[in-house]
Formats: C-alpha cells, sequence, structure tokens
C-alpha cells in the first residue's frame, strides 16, 4: 500500500490537475491551444512580409508577437490544468523554492532578459562589446544575446562571420559598450609618420586639407546626431571637427589624423584616408613615409681605430 506520503502527493495532484478521467481531454485542448497560437504566429510572420517594413521592424515586430504568444499559452495552459489560480500559486511557490537553487545560472539569465527589455542598453542592430566580446546585436533571447562577432582575428572591427551566444546575466557583472546607441559616430585615428628630413610643416597642411574634404560630406550629418543625443544624454564634445595632432617618435615625426566616423564605416573610411594620403605624399620630394631601417656597423672603418687622431692626442 502506498504510504501516507504518497497518498498525500496523490491527493494534492488530483486537486492541481483534476481527475485522472479529464487528464485526456485537457491534454486534447492543451494540443489545440498550441497549435492554434503556432498557426496565429505564422500567419502574423505573412502578414509583416506584405507590409513595406524595414527588417528591423519586421524582427522587433515578430518577437513582440511571439512574447505575447508564449504568456497567453502559459495562462491558458494553467487553467486548463489547474482546478484554480490558488493551487497554482501553492505549486509555482513550492517549486520555485528548488528551482532558485537548482536552476541559478538560467534564472539570473533570465532576469538579465527583462533588464535588456526593460532598460534598453542595446537592442536588435546595435553594435556592442559586452567584456572581451564584440558584435551586432542579431537577436535577444530570454537566456542568451546572440551577436555577429566582428574583429578577433579580423582587423578593423569587420565581421568574422560567427555567432556568439552571450548569457544574459554578463550585463550584471560586465561592462557594455554600445557603438551605435545615442550618438552614431566615434573617433578614429589614423597615424602617418614620416621622415625627419621630411617637410612636416607641408605634410601638417596636406592632412588637413584631406581631412576638411571628408568631413565636408560628413558634417552635416553628424552635427544633426549629435544635437539628437545632447536631448538624452550629457555629452560634451570642445569640438568634433577633425584635426591633427604631431608628436615625435624613434624613426620619424608622427602625424596622428583624429576624425570621427560611424561605427561601420571605420574600415572603409580609412581606406579613403590612406589613398588619398599616399597621392599627395606621392606628389612631393620633400615628404618621405617614414619605416622600421637597419643600420650596419663595420667596426674597423667606423670604430675608435679608424677614426683620425685629434691634436692633443698627438701631443
Amino acid at each position: 500500500m502506498p504510504s501516507f506520503d504518497q497518498q498525500s502527493l496523490i491527493a494534492f495532484l488530483e486537486s492541481l490537475i483534476g481527475s485522472p478521467e479529464s487528464a485526456l481531454w485537457r491534454l486534447q485542448m492543451s494540443i489545440v491551444v498550441l497549435v492554434a497560437l503556432w498557426l496565429a504566429n505564422r500567419v502574423w510572420v505573412k502578414l509583416l512580409e506584405r507590409r513595406d517594413l524595414s527588417p528591423e521592424q519586421q524582427f522587433s515586430l515578430q518577437k513582440t508577437f511571439s512574447y505575447i504568444t508564449s504568456v497567453l499559452a502559459l495562462i491558458l495552459l494553467a487553467r486548463f490544468w489547474f482546478n484554480d489560480f490558488r493551487s497554482v500559486a501553492t505549486f509555482l511557490g513550492l517549486l520555485s523554492a528548488g528551482l532558485a537553487i537548482a536552476l541559478r545560472d538560467p534564472l539570473t539569465n533570465f532576469v538579465g532578459w527583462l533588464f535588456i527589455i526593460w532598460r534598453r542598453p542595446y537592442v536588435v542592430g546595435d553594435r556592442i562589446q559586452i567584456g572581451d566580446l564584440r558584435g551586432d546585436v542579431i537577436d535577444l533571447r530570454i537566456f542568451q544575446t546572440l551577436l555577429l562577432e566582428i574583429g578577433n582575428w579580423v582587423q578593423n572591427e569587420q565581421s568574422t562571420g560567427r555567432i556568439l551566444h552571450v548569457p544574459n546575466q554578463r550585463v550584471f557583472t560586465d561592462t557594455i559598450a554600445n557603438y551605435t546607441k545615442g550618438f552614431g559616430y566615434i573617433w578614429n585615428e589614423i597615424p602617418v609618420v614620416i621622415t625627419f628630413e621630411s617637410n612636416w610643416e607641408k605634410a601638417e597642411t596636406i592632412l588637413r586639407n584631406i581631412l576638411e574634404r571628408y568631413w565636408a560630406q560628413e558634417a552635416d550629418a553628424a552635427h544633426a546626431e549629435l544635437k539628437r543625443a545632447t536631448r538624452r544624454y550629457y555629452i560634451l564634445f570642445p569640438t568634433i571637427s577633425p584635426t591633427v595632432y604631431l608628436d615625435v617618435v624613434d624613426n620619424g615625426v608622427r602625424l596622428t589624423m583624429r576624425y570621427m566616423t560611424r561605427a561601420r564605416q571605420r574600415r572603409s573610411t580609412a581606406e579613403y584616408l590612406w589613398k588619398e594620403v599616399l597621392r599627395a605624399f606621392a606628389q612631393e620630394r620633400d615628404i618621405d613615409l617614414a619605416y622600421p631601417t637597419q643600420r650596419l656597423y663595420f667596426e674597423p672603418q667606423e670604430g675608435k681605430r679608424a677614426r683620425p687622431q685629434r691634436h692633443d692626442e698627438q701631443a
């Protein structure tokens, strides 16, 4: 015979889901509900495909409807399988106590997802960095954020083609850098090193002219975005115009081109500027790019014994 504890458990389960005779009907209704919501989701996707929406808008509406149908499915299934909501509350209270310990990481990931949906540190389409991981956000799931990786072995933050599954709990432990939220421009620098014998003043003027031509195409859009960003964030830039800084390094004079570019155009902009620099320097006879060199020292000819003796040494 079953023990008292087993009888109590059976009685508790019957109070939650009813008699065994009704279990088949409840199962059938559950299947009907799940199939109906699945079909509704498919119809919603087809309707979105017929609308003139951007990929970001279509994806956002599709994910929102998916969340709504998931919550609706949980509510309907709870109504089918449990006699009243007081029993549901009792059951969930007992269940959550065990799950809080056994499923600590999944629960933290779920809370992280709620934080992402509520505070929106990033959304689908943003380019972000979480800890040492960088990429474009392509999906927000209950337990993970999916990134299309950039950087790593690929230079200048180009896509690697890999998809990173980042646990949502990392929003509580790692620093999040958003390249595109609020203000879509970032600073970039290109160091140009010329020899000590080069005419550095002329080289500096050439680099400034190149940056001015580039900035003429971006200035209006950058100022408009900065104006919008300052309404929400306390962003203070003394100036966003490009400039050239000068310093001296081991092998020459370094002229650093500092300018703003869109986050996803960093490489293409640098390529454009480098081509302009190379074309301009090729026309100047008194400007040469510096590069690391080696010097051979031949002691018999260049050492002390090969040097002519001074007059005071002869005396």
